[in-house]
């Protein structure tokens, strides 16, 4: 029985050996040898060139400049071959002595491993002027590969700065919602580069070798060419950019030329900074000084800066009033001062504007007429018309992030606050005050709707490769509003050539324009303070902000300018000028024409 017994563990044994090697050497033919084509076929993706940004003038903005990277092969730390590691590194830093031999290391350590297989990246760009000299050296290297490695450049450096945006170096948050990223390195990070990145970065190519167990490469099977290199041109001119830049030295705030279909020829984010320590890396000390201003040159004010509009307002509201429950007959006589819920509303004209009408009011901004007009068509259709018109929304610019503001009322202040409406709220947000914000964008987008009808899309794209930016334009001012629209546009006239005009003594333009310019508090004037300080007696941080936003020529609307000073002051005092200038520049330019 115990034979019988060990006779059959015996059988079993040799039984199942067969059947295993029945496996191996006939079922899993297929297997193996699907197994050795992949350990001989390797599949490579081909890093696209990033595409370059241009204006409309076809002047680079942001370019690629050419140079290489070193990687090194892995695995050489090991104590078998750490003399090889170390004689790799001590060449290089002999034959490139600028490099930065604690951050090589680094990079090495960062990538090394048991499983990985591929060349690591040491040094990530060297220009091309610096490594041609000891090129044919390294490349006779085994362990050293040597390969192109575009780097991104801005020409202009802090021209533009807020539009164009910057690339930086890809983290592992950008590499998880796109795997392209972990071939390219590099990805935009704000402004255009941001928006426009799946186009600007192009398709990898592929290549499929054949290797051998070494992992060098015996014979190349197939090349796709990578789709890249691909152009963005701008609606923006550089030139002018430039020249408004000058303009704005020493200035905090925003400036937009646009034309009244949505085109941006021009728009300023300041003070701005230069791109390319974005990509070249700053110093903590650097970093700690933009990040800590009160400035915030960071911010992208153009549509991250929200504001109180301040009378800037005034020509959007004015038309919802003489378009609902006002005609344009209706008046008041401002004494400069409203009591009004138990506190006193004045008019910034101390002796008040007396008889005054809709385009007295805008034309030399008169406070009283707005709070009293306010209590007539009250808040839930000012806020509405101002949504309709396009406040509280975003203007739809090719522009990452960009804010909405805030139109306040009854119902946004009680789900915000959970607290009433106040009927001083109504009376303060009829100035551009209170909880009302805005962008400088959304106030030039306003004015292009006041100069045509029309309420444009901002864009900066020019051309996507060969395919021209379609413009968009929205109605969405009603049949009473279009009759009612010439009388705003006439009080708008005014104010920018009526000797009584709040801009007219500070504008030196050769193009007639129509305007409307504002003066936002930033700080709240208590009641009982009789005389008010003037702006330039104020803390510099304490001053109002200063709107002037303007469309000319009057009679035939091309284009839009806006300027809004950080604690300017007066709008037409802080604006008026750089305004003009922007004007004079685009007859120059033959942007517009006499």
């Amino acid at each position: 029985m115990k034979i019988k017994f060990i006779l059959l563990v015996f059988f079993s044994i040799w039984l199942a050996l067969i059947v295993r090697v029945f496996f191996l050497a006939v079922e899993s033919n297929s297997y193996y040898t699907n197994l050795s084509i992949r350990n001989t076929i390797k599949h490579e993706k081909i890093a696209p060139v990033r595409g370059t940004i241009v204006d409309k003038k076809n002047r680079p903005l942001a370019i690629n400049k050419l140079g290489f990277k070193i990687s090194l092969a892995p695995h050489l730390k090991s104590k078998k071959n750490l003399k090889q590691f170390n004689e790799e590194i001590d060449n290089l830093m002999n034959l490139l002595p600028f490099l930065n031999k604690k951050k090589m290391l680094k990079n090495y350590k960062k990538k090394d491993s048991y499983y990985n297989h591929s060349f690591i990246d040491i040094v990530h760009f060297i220009p091309y002027e610096d490594l041609m000299p000891v090129y044919s050296i390294l490349n006779l290297r085994e362990n050293l590969l040597i390969s192109s490695a575009p780097k991104r450049y801005y020409p202009y450096k802090n021209i533009a700065a807020h539009i164009i945006g910057y690339v930086s170096r890809a983290n592992k948050k950008d590499i998880n919602r796109d795997k392209l990223l972990e071939l390219i390195g590099y990805t935009g990070k704000t402004g255009l580069e941001k928006y426009y990145n799946s186009y600007l970065q192009g398709i990898p190519g592929k290549r499929k070798i054949k290797v051998n167990a070494k992992n060098l490469e015996i014979e190349e099977l197939m090349y796709e060419n990578a789709d890249e290199d691909r152009k963005l041109t701008l609606s923006l001119d550089i030139e002018l950019q430039e020249y408004i830049t000058d303009l704005f030295e020493g200035k905090v705030g925003a400036v937009v030329v646009m034309d009244v279909n949505g085109s941006i020829l021009s728009a300023g984010s300041f003070p701005n900074y230069d791109l390319n320590i974005f990509v070249s890396g700053m110093s903590y000390k650097m970093y700690d000084d933009l990040s800590s201003s009160l400035d915030h040159p960071f911010t992208n004010k153009l549509i991250n800066g929200l504001y109180p509009p301040g009378s800037s307002i005034k020509p959007m509201l004015g038309l919802l009033y003489i378009s609902t429950d006002l005609s344009t007959k209706w008046g008041v006589d401002c004494r400069s001062s409203l009591p009004l819920g138990g506190r006193i509303f004045r008019c910034w004209k101390k002796k008040g504007h007396r008889k005054t009408d809709i385009v007295k009011a805008i034309r030399e901004s008169c406070d009283d007429f707005f709070y009293k007009g306010s209590l007539v068509v009250g808040n839930r259709k000012m806020s509405a018309g101002l949504k309709r018109y396009g406040f509280s929304k975003k203007t739809g610019i090719d522009l990452p992030n960009e804010f909405i503001g805030v139109v306040p009322s009854r119902d946004w202040k009680r789900r915000k606050y959970n607290k009433i409406w106040s009927i001083g709220e109504t009376a303060n947000m009829s100035i551009g005050q209170g909880d009302f914000l805005t962008t400088p964008l959304q106030i030039a987008q306003q004015t292009a709707l006041m100069a045509t009808a029309k309420l444009p899309t901002p864009h900066l794209a020019y051309k996507i490769g060969d395919k021209l930016y379609k413009t968009q334009l929205k109605d969405v001012l009603n049949e009473k509003e279009l009759e009612q629209l010439p009388t705003i546009q006439k009080a708008m006239y005014q104010v920018c050539n009526n000797p009584h005009g709040t801009a007219t003594q500070y504008l030196h333009s050769k193009v007639v324009i129509a305007g409307k310019t504002g003066t936002a508090q930033v700080v709240a004037i208590k009641q009982d303070i009789e005389k008010r300080k003037l702006e330039h007696e104020m803390a510099y941080y304490s001053r109002s902000h200063a709107w002037f936003t303007t469309y000319g020529p009057f009679k035939n609307p091309q284009y839009v300018v806006m300027v809004m000073v950080e604690h300017g002051g007066h709008g037409g005092h802080a604006a008026g000028s750089i305004v003009s200038n922007i004007y004079n520049k685009l007859l120059e330019l033959k942007y517009i024409k006499k």
